[in-house]
C-alpha cells in the first residue's frame, strides 16, 4: 500500500446495514419491480446464508414462501437450520423450486448444469456481491429474449425456458431503490474514516489497511439511533469496572461477533 487505508466494507454497522437490512428489504423490491410476481406460496432456493442469505430469506419467508438453503460453510449450514430452513443441494431441489437467487459472493454459483436442472419458467437472480455468481458465458448459445427492463428469457431447445434477472448483476443495485437510511449509514462511515486518517498524527498509521475502529463503528450507530427515537441506557461506573471496559465504550472486543 502507497498510504494508510480503512476498511469499512467490513465495519460493523455498514455491514449490516448493506447487506442484512438491505437486502432484507431490497429482495422483495426488486421482484415486485421486475417481475410483480406474487412471493406467497412460492418454493425459493437460496444459495448462501451469510448476511446477505439471511436477509433475503427474512424477507421472503415473511412473505409465505418456501425457503431451501443451499451451503458449503457448516457455521452457515448449521445456522440456517436453527433459523427453520432446509439446507440442501441445488442438485435435489432445482426440479422443482420457482425461484433461485445467489447469495454467495463467489463466482460460477450458478453455471448451465444448474440451469438445465431448473424446471420451466424458473427465476434466477442474483444478490451476491459479485456479478460472476451466475456463469453467463456457459449457456450464451441459448436463444436470449429481453422480455422487458431486466428481464430476459433462455430458451433451450427443447423450448423450456428461465427468467433471468439483471443480466447476472447484481439484483438489489440495478432493480431496487436504495434507501436514505442505508445512504447515510454509509455515507457517514466514509467520511469518518477519511476525517480518522486525515487528523491522525504521522506516524500513527503505517502504510496497511485496517479495519475501523470499534469505537468510531459505535458512534456511526449512535448517530442515527435519534431516527429512530431511540434512547440509550448508560452503564454505571461499577458495571463498567466489572466488565472491564470503559464507561462510554467501546463496549465489544474487536473480535466480538454480532
Amino acid at each position: 500500500m502507497p498510504m494508510p487505508a480503512i476498511n469499512i466494507h467490513d465495519s460493523v454497522v455498514k455491514t449490516k446495514f448493506d447487506q442484512l437490512y438491505y437486502c432484507r428489504e431490497s429482495i422483495v423490491d426488486s421482484l415486485k419491480r421486475t417481475l410483480d410476481v406474487m412471493i406467497g406460496g412460492k418454493t425459493v432456493l437460496i444459495l448462501g446464508y451469510g448476511e446477505v442469505g439471511k436477509g433475503c430469506c427474512a424477507a421472503l419467508k415473511g412473505m409465505g414462501a418456501v425457503c431451501f438453503v443451499a451451503e458449503v460453510d457448516p457455521i452457515c449450514a448449521l445456522q440456517a437450520c436453527m433459523d427453520g430452513f432446509k439446507v440442501v443441494k441445488i442438485e435435489d431441489v432445482g426440479h422443482f423450486v420457482d425461484i433461485v437467487i445467489t447469495c454467495t459472493g463467489g463466482k460460477h454459483s450458478i453455471t448451465r448444469k444448474h440451469l438445465e436442472k431448473l424446471k420451466n419458467g424458473c427465476i434466477v437472480g442474483n444478490m451476491g456481491q459479485s456479478s460472476q455468481e451466475i456463469d453467463l458465458d456457459s449457456f450464451k448459445d441459448l436463444k436470449w429474449e429481453n422480455i422487458s427492463k431486466h428481464v430476459d428469457h433462455i430458451t433451450w431447445p427443447n423450448k423450456k425456458n428461465i427468467v433471468l434477472l439483471a443480466r447476472g448483476n447484481i439484483l438489489n443495485h440495478v432493480c431496487s431503490r436504495v434507501p436514505s437510511l442505508m445512504v447515510s449509514v454509509t455515507c457517514t462511515t466514509q467520511i469518518l474514516a477519511l476525517i480518522e486518517l486525515y487528523k491522525a498524527p504521522k506516524g500513527h498509521y503505517k502504510d496497511e489497511v485496517y479495519l475501523l475502529p470499534k469505537k468510531m463503528d459505535e458512534y456511526v450507530a449512535s448517530l442515527h439511533l435519534p431516527s429512530f427515537n431511540a434512547h440509550l441506557s448508560e452503564l454505571t461506573q461499577v458495571q463498567a469496572d466489572y466488565l472491564g471496559i470503559p464507561k462510554t465504550g467501546p463496549f465489544k472486543p474487536h473480535y466480538y461477533r454480532y
